[in-house]
C-alpha cells in the first residue's frame, strides 16, 4: 500500500468529524427540551392535584362542622358569636399567606338543609362572591360538594 492510502484508511476510521458531533448533540439537545416540557407538565399537575386534594379537604372539613350544629345553630348560619363565616380566606399550612377561599352557602327548608361548599384558590380572594358563585367553573374552582343536612 502507499503512503496516502493508509493516510485515508487511518483517516477514515478515526472517529467522528466535528459536523457529526455537532448534528449528534443537537439532536440529544432536542430530545432533552421535548423531555424538560414532560416535566414542567408534570410538575404543574402535581400542584394541582395538591391543590385540589386540600380544597376537597377544606370542604369537607366544613361539612362535618356543619352537620354538628343544631337546627337553631343551621339556621343561623354564618353566627359571628360562634366564630362562623360564610367567606373566608384559609391558610392551611399557617404561612401566613392565604392559600384558599371557601364560601358555604346553607339554604334552609323546613327540616332539610341544602349546603354547598365551594373552595376557590387564594388569586379569587377579592373577587366578588357572587361571581364566583354564579360561575364557579370559570373562577377555578377547586373543590365543589353539595349535601343535605336533615333534621
Amino acid at each position: 500500500m502507499t503512503d496516502k492510502r493508509r493516510f485515508l484508511r487511518r483517516r477514515r476510521s478515526g472517529g467522528f468529524s466535528l459536523i457529526e458531533a455537532l448534528i449528534g448533540i443537537a439532536v440529544i439537545g432536542i430530545a432533552m427540551l421535548g423531555l424538560a416540557q414532560v416535566f414542567l407538565l408534570s410538575i404543574a399537575n402535581n400542584t394541582r392535584a395538591g391543590e385540589i386534594s386540600n380544597a376537597s379537604l377544606l370542604a369537607q372539613l366544613r361539612l362535618d362542622y356543619l352537620r354538628t350544629l343544631t337546627t337553631q345553630e343551621l339556621n343561623s348560619f354564618p353566627s359571628t358569636v360562634r366564630g362562623e363565616s360564610a367567606d373566608e380566606s384559609l391558610d392551611p399550612n399557617v404561612d401566613g399567606t392565604p392559600d384558599f377561599r371557601r364560601i358555604t352557602i346553607v339554604t334552609p327548608n323546613a327540616t332539610v338543609y341544602a349546603v354547598k361548599v365551594l373552595v376557590f384558590p387564594a388569586a379569587k380572594i377579592g373577587v366578588a362572591q357572587s361571581t364566583l358563585i354564579a360561575a364557579p367553573f370559570q373562577h377555578r374552582v377547586r373543590a365543589v360538594l353539595n349535601t343535605v343536612i336533615i333534621r
